[in-house]
C-alpha cells in the first residue's frame, strides 16, 4: 500500500511540475503579432503535404515548408474542450468542460484566458468565427479578453440546442448573421470568406501600430458539418471521393486554403510577415475526409485513439523561426504558456497554478531538436449522460500516453455491444506501432500499471473541477436567438420551443442538417 501511494504521489507531482521545458529562451518577450487559425473537424490527414491523395492544399503546403512543425501535437477529441485548453493552459475538465452542449461547454468564469493575459501585456485582441465556450453574456469572448468580436453562436452556424448553446435563428453558411461587438450584422458571402475578410480588415487597422502588437484568433466553423461548400469548390472534387460528404468537405478545405494564401499575401504587402507569428491548427480528429485518407491513424473525432487527437500544428514566423520538424510530445495545453512567454506577459502564481500541466515551447521553437523531458498527456472524451456520476465514466473512452506508449480504454458501442461491458485498458507502442493495431498489454503489465496508476492519480485530482457545469440549468431560450429577435423583431415559434426540449433536440438537429444540405444542392 505504501509503495502504491508513493508511485501515485510521484506520478502526480511529475505531471504537475511546471518547470520542465520552461527554461528561458531568447524568443521570450519578443512580442510578435500573433495570428492563430483554427479549423473545425479537419483531420491530420486532410492536407496534401501529409499525404492525402485527393485533396490539394498548396498554400498550407507552403506554410508547412516555412514553419516549425510540431509533428506529435495533441488536442482533445472534440471542439469546445480543445478551445478551452488552448486558452487556459489546462485540461478541459479543469475548466468544467465535459461536453460541447447542455451548459457543459461553458468555460468556468474564474478561468483566465490567453487573450486576457496578452491584453494586459499590451496586445490588441480580436476573435473572428467560432467561440463555443458559452453563449450567455458573462461567458462571451468580449468578457474573456477579446476587444473585437465577430462570432457565430453555439458550436456551428445554425445550431440550436437546449439551454444556452445556440446560434441566430435560421442561420446558414451563406450570408450568415454574425454578432459583431454585441450587434448582429447580416453579412454577404460564404462563412469562411466572411471570417477571413473581417479578420483581414481588422489586421489592416493595426498594421501601423508597432508599439501595440495584436492577437487575431481566426477560428472557422468549416469544415464542420453540415458539409456545405461553395459549388465551385465542391466541383473540384466531384467524382474523386467515395461520397458527396467528402467532396463537400474537401471543397470547404480548398476554400480555407485559398483564404490562407490571400491572408499571407496581405501580410507581405503590408510588411507584416516578419513581425507576425502565424499558427495553423485543427481542433480535433477529422470526420468526412477519413473516408479518403486518415494518415494511417486509428480513430477520428470523438475517439480516444490517436486519430481523434493528433493535430496539425504549424508555427510560421518569417526571419525568426527556422523551418523544421519537432517530434517532441506537445499539446494544446502548452499554447497558453508559450504565447504568454512570447508576448512578454508575466504569469503570477495563480496563473502558474492554473497552467501547471502546461509547458513553455519556446526552447523548441528556437531549437526543434532540443532536449525535452518525457511527460504524460491525458485524454477523455467526456459526454457522459447528464445527471450521472463522472466517476462511473472514468474509463469510458479515455487514454494516457507518454512518448513511447499509449494506454487506451474504449467503450463498446453499437447494437451488438455487450451490455454493461467493463472497459479495459489496451496498450500500444506508438513508436513501433503508430497505427495502434497490436495491443501489447498482456506482455507489458509493468507499463500498464505505470500508466494506469498515473491516470488514476490524475483523475482523482480533477474532483471539484470536472463537475462545475454538470448540474447547470440553462435558459429557456438560446441567448443568441433572443438577441436576434430583439434587434430584428420576431420571437420564438413552436419549433423553437421544441428545440429546447432535450428529448427532441437530437432529432431536430439531424433533420436541420439534412434540410440544409438539401437546400444547397438545389440552389
Amino acid at each position: 500500500m505504501i509503495a502504491r501511494r508513493f508511485i501515485l504521489s510521484v506520478a502526480l507531482v511529475f505531471w504537475l511540475m511546471p518547470s520542465l521545458g520552461t527554461q528561458a529562451a531568447s524568443l521570450e518577450g519578443k512580442k510578435p503579432n500573433i495570428i492563430f487559425i483554427l479549423t473545425d473537424d479537419q483531420g491530420y490527414g486532410d492536407l496534401s503535404v501529409h499525404g492525402n491523395p485527393v485533396l490539394k492544399t498548396p498554400n498550407l503546403d507552403k506554410m508547412h515548408a516555412e514553419s516549425v512543425r510540431f509533428t506529435n501535437w495533441h488536442n482533445s477529441p472534440t471542439c469546445a474542450p480543445t478551445r478551452s485548453a488552448l486558452l487556459t493552459g489546462r485540461h478541459e475538465f479543469r475548466n468544467g468542460i465535459t461536453h460541447t452542449i447542455l451548459e457543459r461547454e461553458r468555460l468556468r468564469l474564474d478561468s483566465v484566458t490567453l487573450a486576457q493575459v496578452l491584453q494586459k501585456a499590451g496586445y490588441a485582441t480580436g476573435i473572428f468565427g467560432k467561440w463555443h465556450l458559452g453563449d450567455e453574456e458573462a461567458y462571451r469572448p468580449d468578457k474573456r479578453g477579446f476587444e473585437e468580436t465577430f462570432i457565430h453562436g453555439a458550436g456551428g452556424i445554425g445550431q440550436s440546442y437546449p439551454g444556452s448553446c445556440g446560434d441566430a435563428p435560421g442561420n446558414a453558411y451563406f450570408d450568415p448573421a454574425i454578432l459583431h461587438n454585441g450587434t448582429f450584422e447580416e453579412t454577404k458571402g460564404y462563412c469562411t470568406d466572411v471570417f477571413f475578410e473581417q479578420a483581414t480588415k481588422w489586421i489592416e487597422t493595426k498594421k501601423g501600430q508597432k508599439e501595440k502588437p495584436f492577437l487575431c484568433w481566426l477560428s472557422t466553423n468549416a469544415p464542420h458539418g453540415p458539409y456545405i461548400a461553395k459549388p465551385e469548390d465542391k466541383a473540384l472534387y466531384d467524382g474523386k471521393t467515395p461520397n458527396e460528404a467528402a467532396a463537400n468537405f474537401f471543397g470547404m478545405l480548398h476554400n480555407i486554403d485559398m483564404n490562407v494564401g490571400k491572408l499571407f499575401a496581405k501580410l507581405d504587402e503590408w510588411g507584416l510577415a516578419e513581425d507576425t507569428l502565424v499558427i495553423f491548427m485543427n481542433d480535433n480528429g477529422g470526420t468526412a475526409g477519413g473516408a479518403v485518407f486518415n494518415a494511417g491513424m486509428r480513430g477520428q473525432k470523438g475517439s480516444p485513439w490517436i486519430g481523434g487527437v493528433h493535430a496539425i500544428s504549424f508555427w510560421r514566423w518569417k526571419g525568426t523561426l527556422k523551418p523544421a520538424d519537432c517530434n517532441a510530445l506537445t499539446a494544446h495545453i502548452d499554447f497558453f504558456r508559450t504565447l504568454s512567454s512570447l508576448g512578454g506577459a508575466k504569469l503570477d502564481d495563480s496563473l502558474l497554478q492554473q497552467s501547471a500541466e502546461a509547458r513553455n515551447l519556446t526552447p523548441l521553437l528556437e531549437n526543434p531538436a532540443a532536449s525535452w523531458e518525457d511527460r504524460f498527456l491525458f485524454t477523455h472524451v467526456g459526454r457522459w449522460p447528464k445527471g450521472t456520476s463522472p466517476d462511473a465514466a472514468k474509463l469510458n473512452n479515455a487514454a494516457v500516453r507518454n512518448t513511447q506508449y499509449t494506454l487506451v480504454s474504449e467503450t463498446a458501442r453499437g447494437p451488438k455491444a455487450p451490455k454493461d461491458a467493463e472497459p479495459k485498458w489496451q496498450l500500444f507502442d506508438v513508436i513501433a506501432d503508430p497505427s495502434q493495431k497490436n495491443d501489447i498489454a498482456a506482455s507489458h503489465p509493468e507499463v500498464v500499471k505505470k500508466l494506469s496508476d498515473t491516470y488514476d492519480a490524475w483523475w482523482t485530482s480533477l474532483k471539484g473541477q470536472y463537475d462545475i457545469n454538470e448540474n447547470a440549468i440553462g435558459p429557456k431560450l438560446n441567448p443568441f436567438a433572443e438577441l436576434y429577435w430583439k434587434q430584428f423583431g420576431g420571437g420564438p415559434t413552436a419549433e423553437d420551443y421544441e428545440r429546447m426540449d432535450p428529448e427532441k433536440a437530437k432529432t431536430f438537429e439531424a433533420s436541420r442538417q439534412r434540410q440544409a444540405a438539401g437546400k444547397r444542392a438545389t440552389d
